[in-house]
């Protein structure tokens, strides 16, 4: 009977493993991989805002008013189409708790669909960056040697971009592999660990918004 007892518990907990954390291994070394990530981002963010300001001739991001009052730079940012960009990134971090949420159910039809739209979100704010990008450059004659803004805006901003670009791919492939059948709750982990990192990629962008964009 006590037998019998121990089995039912080990049935009813089937996600106990045998590590000194009690977690899995994969996870633990994604979060080390999240963790050198921030640390590599915070030195790209801060070489951005050390340099905020110091550019000594054109283009600028905001535009540069005289002592009257008037605009003597036209600032090239495109507030409202960044805007909606990050709105649609953040919602595709909804679409992904929806995706691990059906994948941990069994439900292979709705967790391959709603990874497909967190991918779908992903392209899209990839898009609006790619015009974005192609904007500066043909209109407003900004590239990475142009001076101290566009040098640290494009590598902040396109470093940020190609984390999307990986999570995207990475996104398309699990949709495929549950729509095949080949992600079940066995294996939610697998999305899970994707969860993790597209959120981070949302939480980056949510600090390199409001830095870069918002604050003049």
């Amino acid at each position: 009977m006590n037998h019998s007892h121990a089995l039912d518990a080990h049935a009813a907990h089937p996600a106990h493993l045998d590590t000194s954390t009690g977690l899995d291994s994969r996870k633990m070394a994604f979060w080390g991989f999240i963790g050198s990530e921030c640390l590599l981002f915070g030195s790209l963010i801060a070489t951005y805002m050390a340099y905020k300001g110091k550019s000594i001739k054109g283009p600028y991001p905001h535009d540069v008013l005289d002592g009257a009052g008037n605009v003597i730079h036209q600032g090239v940012f495109n507030i409202p189409l960044t805007t909606f960009s990050t709105f649609i990134l953040l919602m595709s971090s909804v679409a992904m708790v929806l995706a691990l949420n059906f994948t941990q159910r069994g439900d292979r039809t709705r967790s391959a669909l709603w990874l497909f739209l967190t991918a779908f979100g992903g392209a899209i704010f990839l898009g609006c960056q790619v015009y974005e990008f192609t904007y500066f450059v043909v209109h407003d004659n900004m590239t990475l040697k142009s001076n101290l803004f566009s040098s640290t805006f494009f590598l902040l901003t396109g470093f940020h971009g190609a984390h999307v670009t990986v999570g995207v791919i990475y996104l398309l492939t699990l949709a495929s592999l549950a729509w095949k059948g080949r992600i079940g709750p066995e294996k939610s982990l697998n999305v899970e660990l994707a969860g993790l990192y597209w959120h981070f990629v949302d939480v980056i962008w949510i600090v390199i918004f409001p830095l870069i964009y918002l604050v003049k």
